[in-house]
C-alpha cells in the first residue's frame, strides 16, 4: 500500500498519512516509521514503483499465511488446503486489504476538503458541514471493518457467510483503535522507550503496538468463531471444499 502512496493525486499525502498514522501509532515509533516509509515510497520510475508494490505484496503475504493458520486455531479446524492454495490465498489477501485500507486512508485524508469543496459547490447547509467529519470517519472505519471482514471470511477454512463475520470485524476495528489510544496516552505519559532503550526503543515501541493490533484481531476472531459454534451458516467442523465444476448445471 505504502508503494503507491507517493504516486496518487492528492497534495502532501504523505505527510497527512502520517499525522493520521500518529493518532494511533506510538510516538517513540513515528521517526522509524517515518524513515521506512519515506524510503519505500520516494518516487523514482515506473519500473520500480512495479516492483516495489509486488514485492511488498509478496512480503505482506507472508503474514497473511500466519494469519490464516492463527484463524484456523481461533476456529478449531485444521487446514489441509496445500501450499499452491494456501500461498495464493495470501497473497490475494494481502493485496484486497490493502486496497481496502489505502482507500480509508484517503478518505481520512481527503475527506475534509471533499466535504468543503462539496459544501461550497452544491450550497449545502452548516448541518452539513458539521456533520461531514463524523461521515466521512464513519465511511473511513467502514471499509477498514470491510478489510477485517474480507479476512475473516476468506482466510480461514471453514464455510461461513460474509455477514456473519462482521461482529468479529467490529470487534477487532472497536478494540483496535482503543486500544492503540491506550498504548499511544501511556506510551506519551508513562513510558519514554527512546530514554530507557536508546536506538531500540522506536523498534520495542512498534513491535508492542503491533502485537496488540494481533491480539485485537484474534480476539474478533474469536468471537465469530464462537458464534459459528451456535449457527448452523457457520458451523466452523464444515470445511472448506472446492465447488465440483462438472456438477454445475448451465441450463440454470
Amino acid at each position: 500500500m505504502s508503494a503507491v502512496v507517493a504516486y496518487l493525486p492528492v497534495p502532501d499525502l504523505f505527510n497527512q498519512a502520517l499525522g493520521l498514522m500518529s493518532h494511533f501509532l506510538p510516538g517513540d515509533s513515528m521517526g522509524l516509521v517515518r524513515r521506512v516509509l519515506s524510503d519505500v515510497i520516494t518516487p523514482n520510475r515506473g519500473t520500480f514503483l512495479s516492483f516495489g508494490i509486488l514485492g511488498t505484496i509478496w512480503a505482506a503475504s507472508g503474514g497473511f499465511a500466519a494469519a490464516i493458520e492463527a484463524l484456523d486455531l481461533a476456529y478449531e479446524v485444521q487446514d489441509d488446503r496445500p501450499f499452491w492454495k494456501t500461498r495464493p490465498l495470501a497473497i490475494g489477501l494481502a493485496f484486497l486489504t490493502g486496497v481496502l485500507l489505502l482507500i480509508a486512508l484517503s478518505v481520512m485524508v481527503v475527506g475534509p476538503r471533499f466535504g468543503e469543496w462539496l459544501a461550497a459547490r452544491v450550497h449545502l447547509s452548516g448541518l452539513f458541514v458539521f456533520l461531514w467529519p463524523y461521515i466521512h470517519w464513519t465511511v473511513a472505519v467502514g471499509f477498514t471493518i470491510l478489510a477485517v471482514e474480507a479476512l475473516y471470511f476468506l482466510a480461514p477454512n471453514v464455510k461461513q457467510r460474509f455477514l456473519a463475520t462482521l461482529p468479529g470485524a467490529v470487534l477487532a476495528v472497536g478494540s483496535w483503535i482503543g486500544l492503540s489510544y491506550l498504548l499511544g496516552v501511556y506510551f506519551r505519559q508513562f513510558a519514554n522507550f527512546n530514554k530507557t532503550y536508546g536506538t531500540l526503543g522506536a523498534a520495542m515501541a512498534l513491535v508492542t503496538w503491533l502485537y496488540w493490533t494481533g491480539f485485537a484481531m484474534l480476539v474478533g476472531a474469536e468471537l465469530n468463531a464462537e458464534l459459528a459454534t451456535k449457527s448452523k451458516e457457520g458451523n466452523p467442523e464444515e470445511k472448506r471444499e472446492p465447488e465440483d465444476i462438472t456438477k454445475i448445471d448451465l441450463a440454470a
